[in-house]
């Protein structure tokens, strides 16, 4: 029988690089997204669309009836953390109850495996024992978004158990890239390319000593990918073991994008973790996976992505 792909939040940031590579790849994959906050344009139209919310059984089912996937990439997500904390029962909406009922309709149409989206940054929280943090770290999740993404993993290991569904969980470190949105929060690398491009103020939240784990989208996809048929029900770190601080990450992206403008400095924001690293060896031996982009590499694609975009509305 053919394998068949549906990829919620297809046409997000993370989504549509995992849409690029089932292509490029042979596959046709279904995608369903309410473009709350993908766009279109991210989307190849080689790709089977729907313009839909998680949360709609109804329709959720017609798409498994039609399609009958056997792999679902789930990636649609409320994706902000500080609106969780300002709409905890709406970031649950959709992250618990919508995982919920995709896992139930999916249950029912014999699909074979979930390769689910989670996180690395927000779920381990600030309290971890070892930095770069592995898996074994047991999860103390400081927003309603990072608690959500843990709770769907648990649910996942519940339907796995009872329902004999596959499971693969990537929890993924900061990710960037092209298509990554610059208006949003999370993404810091597409925030500062466009204030730069634009030669506007770039604002760092406290001393700008806060470490993240950068790792590129084009290798998130691949890893999304490389899961298909490898790790069953396990939960795999992808970043890349390296931290950079918010000075460094600045500093790097100056001269790329030809800024010549000092960082302005802010009050720091509550709840902010102050490093996160992840431990990257379980998707080396297990997945076969380990980063290929460099962060000056990937910084220097992302901006040109930003610029391109720049040049193109001019």
């Amino acid at each position: 029988m053919a394998e068949n792909y549906l990829v919620t939040g297809g046409a997000g940031f993370i989504g549509s690089h995992v849409v690029d590579h089932l292509i490029s790849s042979g596959k046709t994959p279904v995608v369903v997204d309410n473009l709350s906050s993908g766009k279109i344009e991210n989307l190849d139209p080689r790709a089977l669309f729907y313009e839909q919310d998680i949360t709609d059984q109804e329709m959720m089912e017609r798409v498994f009836m039609l399609h009958r996937p056997t792999v679902l990439f789930h990636l649609a997500a409320q994706i902000s953390v500080s609106r969780s904390v300002r709409e905890p029962e709406e970031d649950a909406m959709v992250n618990i109850i919508g995982s919920l009922r995709l896992l139930k309709i999916a249950a029912k149409y014999g699909l074979k495996k979930v390769i689910f989206s989670s996180t690395g940054g927000a779920i381990y929280g600030d309290d971890v024992k070892r930095i770069p943090t592995d898996e074994e770290e047991l999860p103390k999740p400081l927003s309603p978004y990072g608690i959500a993404k843990y709770a769907t993993e648990n649910y996942l290991r519940f339907f796995s158990s009872e329902l004999g569904i596959k499971y693969t969980v990537l929890r993924y470190a900061n990710v960037y890239g092209p298509r990554q949105d610059p208006y949003g929060e999370a993404g810091v690398v597409a925030i500062f390319s466009e204030r730069m491009l634009h030669n506007q103020e770039v604002v760092i939240f406290g001393d700008g000593e806060c470490v993240r784990d950068y790792v590129y989208v084009g290798d998130v996809a691949r890893a999304n990918l490389l899961a298909i048929e490898k790790c069953e029900n396990t939960v795999i770190n992808i970043g890349t073991g390296i931290g950079t601080s918010v000075n460094e990450l600045f500093d790097i992206m100056k001269p790329i994008a030809g800024y010549s403008r000092e960082a302005v400095h802010k009050e720091p924001r509550p709840g902010d973790v102050k490093k996160s690293i992840l431990n990257i060896e379980r998707a080396r031996s297990l997945l076969g996976w380990e980063p290929s982009t460099q962060l000056e590499r990937g910084i220097k694609e992302t901006i040109e992505y930003f610029r391109s975009g720049l040049d193109s509305s001019q």
